[in-house]
């Protein structure tokens, strides 16, 4: 936990990567402890929303390479996996904004492809650069970065392992804004404090986990339709359903009762 920082506050977590002096490079300590910030913040009622940044003033660069020539040698453990941050952030029932605040290279770049929304720095450079590194993209960005953006995007990036900027992230559909670097962060936070506030966490849930499974299951839209229906029936006639339109209508903020630690149900498969 020492290199990351987690603050809690009116509903949204802030979780930063917190090593400076290394431009927040990826380590597999870093990697465990995301993985059990995500579960811990998951499961916890009173966070709405997570955003993801670095410490400044870079997101992340990437693996740290102070090993050198070793940095990527033989693992010594049968446990290694490509993907060292479990459970990824599309897995989680809350929304995930990465606050991608300054460059990010690598696995800076994978992990923040698993964010539901992504806000980028304009003049930061961004690569999936491993390739030029003798290794392969992780953190299933052969699938993440096709998914998000298209084929014909993921084969740029990933197979020439080039840089580009943010303004070119967000032409090519990386990201859905791009912004000067001070900025990232706090628009990151409006964001996730309007969402934290105003929108349902079930609904919220139960939307994303729909959005994501469709994508990994390749549900065609028949099934789709069948699915928003059963979640529809979920929670029509529910508290917050009633909740929402009455704020609506009052003009307030609604206050939320369904609790996902109690009331969560998986969406079928197929």
């Amino acid at each position: 936990m020492s290199e990351l920082r987690v603050e809690i506050d009116g509903g949204v977590a802030v979780v930063t990567l917190d090593r400076p002096e290394r431009r927040n490079a990826f380590t597999s300590a870093m990697g465990r402890a995301l993985g059990q910030v995500y579960r811990d913040l998951d499961a916890d009622d009173e966070v709405r929303v997570l955003v993801l940044t670095g410490a400044a003033s870079a997101f992340c660069a990437g693996a740290d390479l102070a090993g050198g020539g070793d940095t990527f040698a033989s693992p010594d453990s049968a446990a290694f996996s490509a993907s060292p941050v479990d459970p990824p952030a599309f897995a989680l029932r809350k929304p995930v904004i990465a606050a991608v605040n300054g460059h990010a290279i690598g696995i800076g770049m994978t992990l923040a492809m698993q964010a539901d929304i992504r806000i980028v720095a304009a003049d930061a450079r961004y690569a999936i650069p491993q390739v030029r590194l003798g290794v392969l993209p992780d953190a299933m960005a052969h699938w993440t970065v096709a998914r998000v953006a298209g084929m014909a995007v993921a084969a740029d990036i990933l197979l020439s392992g080039r840089t580009f900027d943010g303004h070119e992230a967000c032409r090519l559909g990386l990201a859905s804004r791009c912004l000067p670097a001070a900025e990232v962060l706090p628009a990151a936070l409006d964001l996730a404090r309007d969402m934290a506030v105003n929108v349902a966490p079930m609904s919220a849930a139960l939307s994303k986990r729909l959005l994501w499974d469709t994508a990994i299951h390749g549900f065609q839209p028949a099934r789709v339709a069948e699915l928003e229906t059963e979640l529809h029936l979920r929670v029509m006639g529910r508290p917050d359903a009633a909740e929402g339109v009455r704020a609506l209508l009052e003009h307030r903020h609604p206050v939320w009762s369904a609790r996902l630690s109690a009331e969560w149900k998986d969406l079928p498969e197929s």
